[in-house]
């Protein structure tokens, strides 16, 4: 009996450092959520925005960093796929996050889907403004907004299936984030005034406390799901 039960020891202790290896890299794949939502704000308005000579955040657009011509392209082109693969492991992550739970698997497909989608940024850089007031806009442009119009809709796809897995708290957080990214995300899309060559005083704030919020919602839905695994981990119901 003893000879069996040091024989199994090996085998169990196998078994259980795996299932702690597991762990570790679903807790590191939902961490993607996070570090997405701080890297993206340090990437383009902390280090973009500074290098570009006469950017104005308050006034011109996020995509405007990185158009065509635009001083800060050639580095946001190359983080672009940072991002796309920051998406993928969180979409990964949400699905392995979901313990049964068909909102938390679906929201991490739509994830998967959103980040597959973002590698085509690097082939749609909006024209400079002068250039579109110009009326020089490009099929780039084109494809552009229906990519802007895609973010939104997979935005509010996952945002919304999530929070049907969780409590009425979480689930009216994300309520007023879709409020907030919608309301600010359309009072920012300026696309006449660009045409036109008018001014847009603030287009970019405006522009700016949409995306924070998604941005927000992001690193709020990552602690939730490093708490959701926790629970589990120690077989508590979430």
């Amino acid at each position: 009996m003893s000879g069996s039960i040091r024989e199994a020891s090996p085998a169990a202790r196998h078994r259980v450092g795996r299932k702690a290896a597991s762990v570790r890299v679903r807790r590191a794949l939902v961490a993607c959520g996070i570090a997405y939502a701080v890297l993206y704000p340090l990437v383009n308005d902390a280090i973009a925005a500074t290098v570009y000579g006469g950017y104005s955040r308050m006034s011109q657009a996020v995509s405007e960093l990185s158009a065509t011509g635009a001083p800060p392209r050639a580095f946001l082109t190359a983080m672009g796929p940072v991002f796309s693969v920051l998406q993928l492991g969180f979409g990964v992550g949400m699905w392995q996050s979901a313990h049964g739970a068909r909102a938390i698997r679906i929201a991490g497909a739509l994830m998967l889907g959103h980040g597959v989608m973002s590698f085509f940024w690097v082939l749609a850089p909006m024209s400079r403004r002068e250039v579109i007031a110009a009326g020089g806009s490009t099929s780039a442009d084109t494809m552009h907004l229906v990519l802007a119009a895609g973010t939104g809709i997979f935005v509010a796809s996952y945002v919304a299936v999530f929070a049907v897995a969780f409590g009425w708290r979480f689930r009216a957080y994300s309520v007023l984030t879709l409020a907030v990214a919608l309301v600010f995300g359309r009072l920012s899309a300026q696309v006449d005034r660009l045409e036109a060559g008018d001014p847009t005083p603030y287009m970019g704030l405006l522009e700016r406390i949409g995306i924070g919020a998604w941005l927000l919602w992001l690193a709020v839905a990552t602690v939730v799901l490093l708490r959701r695994n926790a629970h589990n981990a120690v077989g508590g119901v979430p």
